[in-house]
């Protein structure tokens, strides 16, 4: 059966969603991705296209159900750290055991009969799944399920039972609780819940009053647009798409400051390159020195030479600041995945508060450098560049070893007009 939730409004009810906008943390997290309350809400999606809760989310989600219908008995945390485990915090995973011909399923990991017998014998019938594998998928249904089981285990045999017990017999039953087989579930808890709490997400963003966010609207109302307030003219200049300290770099870059003195650039008012229809763009001299300067700054480890990045730009947006056919900035990274490097896996060298943010160079490199340092590696293993420079631009699922498709052609040709003056004993690897 498939199954697909694209927005939080298909997969909770109403009052669930608006319990969720009074969380503060949770409503600020939204506000900076750009929802609002007279729209849908768009659930978060890993570059593999599942959706997922952040970490904020799930945390909200944890504390509402218990605070609900459990009267706060339960450790949120707990919840959070299983639901990290078990399911990556992704909503629809269904995964088959050894032993069952069922799946279990959502972000708890909850078999259908499972959650048919706590209602039927224990009673806890706040939300109805009567066995539709759908149902256990949306994520107040699954945490309400997961809370009441391990409610239950808490007090398995008419005893208290410690937290090691509950999660290991969370992990494989009661009669695995002390078992080697559910051990290293438990040690993984531990890790997961004691890290879980302090991988702050938008505590430290802007005030809901900061004039950036985004404006509330009656439903239906189109959202405004900026367009016609904004200064166009700024846009002419380098220096309103960059910081002065990366500004600063670029005069520090040997071949940009030959090329900016030449052509009389003044420190302050560095005026973009523009096409015939005034659209700016970056010389593949600038754009080679914004990719040194962040992968010299932020990400040195990356293996991954600078012209690799610019060739992938020269592909995704033909080096146009603002992107091409709704794909923005340079390296046409869509904001959706950029908010997931900046909120997930930590890359946050430049605050990400809006799509706009990816139209500046160096945002929209520091993100797609990262996307691609991640695609190298996916799933745990050394990626080779026919790999990664695919998957860069249809997903890593998308991508056929056996068909060397046009992206990777252009790529290649796109590559060679940034090959480097070979030294001897230089590599000729583009990693």
């Amino acid at each position: 059966m498939a199954i697909n939730f694209s927005y939080w409004d298909d997969c909770v009810d109403p009052e669930d969603l608006e319990a969720m906008w009074n969380v503060p943390e949770v409503r600020t997290e939204w506000l900076k991705a750009g929802e609002a309350r007279c729209q849908k809400v768009h659930l978060s999606r890993d570059p593999d296209g599942q959706p997922y809760l952040t970490q904020t989310e799930m945390r909200a989600v944890s504390k509402i159900v218990i605070g609900r219908h459990f009267d706060s008995e339960i450790d949120p945390g707990m919840i959070c750290a299983i639901a990290e485990l078990e399911s990556d915090r992704q909503l629809l995973v269904m995964r088959s055991g050894h032993k069952s011909k069922e799946p279990t399923v959502g972000l708890m990991q909850i078999l259908p009969k499972t959650a048919e017998w706590l209602m039927s014998e224990l009673g806890y019938r706040s939300y109805s799944a009567e066995g539709n594998i759908q149902f256990l998928c949306k994520p107040f249904i699954s945490v309400y399920f997961g809370a009441a089981y391990i409610k239950w285990l808490s007090n398995f045999d008419k005893k208290k039972r410690s937290e090691e017990f509950i999660v290991r017999a969370y992990k494989g039953g009661t009669k695995k609780a002390t078992h080697k087989s559910t051990l290293s579930f438990w040690k993984s808890y531990l890790s997961i819940k004691g890290s879980f709490p302090s991988r702050k997400s938008v505590d430290d963003g802007p005030p809901l009053s900061n004039a950036s966010a985004p404006v509330h609207c009656p439903a239906g109302s189109p959202i405004p647009s900026l367009e016609n307030s904004k200064d166009a003219s700024v846009d002419t200049y380098w220096d309103s798409r960059a910081s002065p300290e990366d500004m600063e770099a670029m005069w520090n870059h040997p071949e940009i400051h030959k090329v900016w003195s030449k052509s009389k650039q003044k420190q302050g008012k560095v005026r973009f390159t523009h096409d015939e229809k005034k659209r700016p763009y970056l010389s593949r001299v600038e754009i080679k020195a914004v990719a040194d300067i962040v992968l010299f700054k932020y990400l040195n480890t990356l293996k991954i030479k600078s012209r690799v990045l610019c060739a992938i730009a020269e592909v995704a947006s033909t080096r146009f600041v603002d992107g091409v056919e709704g794909r923005p900035g340079i390296m046409g990274i869509d904001y959706s995945t950029a908010f997931w490097l900046y909120l997930e896996l930590g890359h946050r060298a430049y605050k990400l508060e809006s799509a706009d943010d990816l139209n500046s160079p160096f945002v929209s490199m520091y993100f797609g450098a990262a996307y691609v340092a991640w695609l190298s590696e996916y799933e745990g293993r050394e990626r080779a560049p026919q790999f990664f420079v695919q998957a860069y631009f249809v997903g890593p699922k998308n991508v056929n070893p056996q068909d060397v498709s046009p992206l990777w052609l252009k790529f290649e040709e796109s590559l060679s007009k940034y090959e480097e003056t070979k030294r001897s004993g230089d590599s000729c690897s583009i990693m």
